[in-house]
């Protein structure tokens, strides 16, 4: 072998060595990069559309509702609630590659985390809220859904907690039921407030409670509260005494918007008759015990699931309209309710064949 042959032999071994180098350098780097991308997190919160359940249907094998002592009837067609799937917060933290694919997602919101997530929150108490949210909508819901189809509710009205610094701080107590207040009976949420409407702030009201299962005659304080309001100072819940038990199986979901769904199902199930007469309905909302819809967050994607699971109706709470403006998607019926009697009427004129002529966003 020549000179120039041992020559050649070591420089193609090193060009060789060399490129290998490389594509190791830049395939570690692209590595490292992702995982940066993977782990830096980003103060947003990005929503999508989440699941659909039907309130009329199961999950899990079990019925989403349930009702044990009272008598129930078989019905068909859906009533779907519908949810977001939503990244952010201590929880779920949103990645900068996270970000970046939701910035190419047509169905993707991003929102500053802080709308969602208040600074500090912990993890834990996202679950908490959503949790006790989730169980007070279904409570609200069998309220509504009862009384609505004339089964009697009857409820106490408790004080829950006193702020601190509270004007009847040391008259009312915490678990004290009010009786009657500036001598108004109390029988719901709704007449306490109408008991405290001619009330001027800063001055005593008689109150009646039952404490430890006595009567007593408070003269109870008075401060200035929002616009002028004459205010206790106290958090005050509902007790409800229900004629039968109903058992929602949601899975796992929280939060308050699906007490407008739940409220029909249940009205559904308890009263004789098909509701939606077969055809597969979505909606959203929060319930109030009074029957009003409130506003819930991510209608467009809520909208956008109704629609991808099949639904052609969707019931939208009248405060949400302006978000789902420009939202709505080809062929979902859009139907604006503001309580759960008008939820209650499109559902039959649906059920009964109706398609067209209803309020819309």
């Amino acid at each position: 072998m020549s000179d120039a042959d041992r020559s050649t032999a070591p420089t193609k071994q090193r060009s060789l060595s060399t490129r290998n180098i490389v594509v190791l350098v830049t395939a570690i780097v692209l590595v490292v990069a992702v995982a940066a991308l993977n782990l830096i997190h980003v103060p947003v919160a990005i929503l999508r559309p989440g699941p659909v359940t039907n309130t009329l249907g199961k999950v899990d094998g079990k019925p989403v509702i349930e009702v044990q002592g009272a008598d129930t009837y078989p019905t068909t067609g859906s009533l779907d609630f519908t949810t977001v799937s939503m990244a952010g917060g201590p929880q779920y933290p949103v990645s900068v590659m996270q970000w970046i694919r939701a910035k190419f997602d047509d169905h993707a919101q991003i929102d500053p985390e802080d709308k969602w997530f208040p600074k500090g929150i912990t993890s834990q108490q996202v679950q908490q809220q959503n949790t006790a949210e989730m169980t007070n909508s279904q409570q609200t819901a069998e309220v509504v859904a009862m009384r609505a189809a004339g089964v009697k509710v009857p409820e106490t009205i408790t004080v829950a907690q006193l702020q601190p610094g509270a004007a009847a701080e040391g008259q009312l107590k915490q678990g004290d039921t009010l009786v009657k207040v500036n001598g108004v009976a109390v029988q719901n949420l709704q007449s306490v407030a109408d008991a405290m409407d001619s009330v001027k702030s800063g001055s005593k009201v008689a109150v009646t409670v039952n404490r430890g299962g006595k009567q007593q005659q408070l003269q109870v304080p008075t401060a200035t509260g929002p616009e002028g309001r004459a205010v206790f100072g106290i958090a005050i819940t509902p007790n409800y005494k229900f004629p039968y038990q109903v058992k929602v199986n949601a899975g796992d979901v929280g939060g308050p918007s699906a007490g407008t769904m739940f409220s029909l199902a249940i009205y559904d199930l308890i009263t004789p008759g098909a509701l939606t007469g077969g055809k597969k309905i979505a909606g959203t909302g929060t319930m109030s015990e009074d029957g009003s819809v409130g506003p819930i967050g991510g209608i467009a994607q809520k909208m956008q699931g109704a629609k991808d699971a099949g639904a052609q109706f969707f019931l939208a709470p009248v405060s949400d309209c302006s978000d789902a403006k420009g939202n709505i998607p080809k062929g979902l019926t859009v139907v604006k309710v503001e309580t759960f009697n008008d939820a209650l009427t499109a559902v039959k004129q649906i059920g009964t064949g109706k398609t067209t002529g209803f309020p819309s966003c």
